[in-house]
């Protein structure tokens, strides 16, 4: 305890440098420009700190005080409240829930294929990756609508769906013809210079 208790001053990130959650949560803070120590773990090896903060001990894990965090959105949604510039939520409570139910689907619908997609068995993860592919697809109509997902501003329901964009390639998905507008949002999302803060030199050579 030690070590983060020499921290508290400044918030700490636990975080994993190739992993699709931690990557959501480093792009909020990078798009919030929040001052956070983060600390790229194994978590197969995790550090005695992180054992003794989170009952889990998975990634991310945030540490803002005497405030421990660790599930991702919860995370998120802290950050957008505690640093409330610029919003990345909707104000009103309709908006506001209707980005929750989005979240909550994206959650549902594609990071739960992420697992599967790292799996060592090469049937289960062509499976996911073409429930993936598929479901990207049928969702070309959503990102053509608006800027941003749903949106005409930039949300925490961007900084969700981007991560697994970013690993598409990695995860040897390509989008058909049909799916032009996710390619095109990928695209604007992967030009911020949030989003380029947020990487680590793994997440980079996913895409070299």
């Amino acid at each position: 305890m030690a070590v983060i208790a020499n921290r508290r001053s400044v918030m700490t990130l636990f975080s994993d440098a190739t992993d699709a959650q931690s990557h959501r949560v480093r792009l909020v803070l990078a798009e919030k420009g929040i001052t956070v120590d983060i600390v790229n773990i194994d978590p197969a090896n995790p550090p005695e700190d992180l054992i003794d903060l989170n009952p889990y001990q998975s990634v991310p894990t945030l540490i803002d005080r005497e405030l421990v965090l660790y599930d991702p959105r919860v995370i998120m949604e802290y950050l957008d409240e505690r640093f409330p510039h610029p919003p990345l939520m909707p104000v009103d409570p309709v908006s506001r829930a209707r980005s929750r139910l989005a979240l909550f689907r994206i959650e549902q619908d594609w990071y739960t294929l992420l697992h599967d997609l790292e799996s060592r068995g090469e049937k289960t993860a062509a499976k996911a990756r073409k429930m993936l592919r598929d479901s990207l697809t049928a969702s070309a109509e959503v990102f053509a609508a608006k800027p941003f997902f749903l949106s005409d501003e930039f949300s925490l329901v961007d900084a969700s769906v981007a991560p697994i964009l970013w690993r598409l390639k990695h995860y040897r998905i390509d989008l058909p013809a049909q799916a032009a507008p996710v390619l095109d949002y990928a695209a604007r999302i992967f030009a911020r210079d949030s989003f380029q803060a947020s990487l680590t030199e793994q997440e980079r050579e996913m895409r070299a």
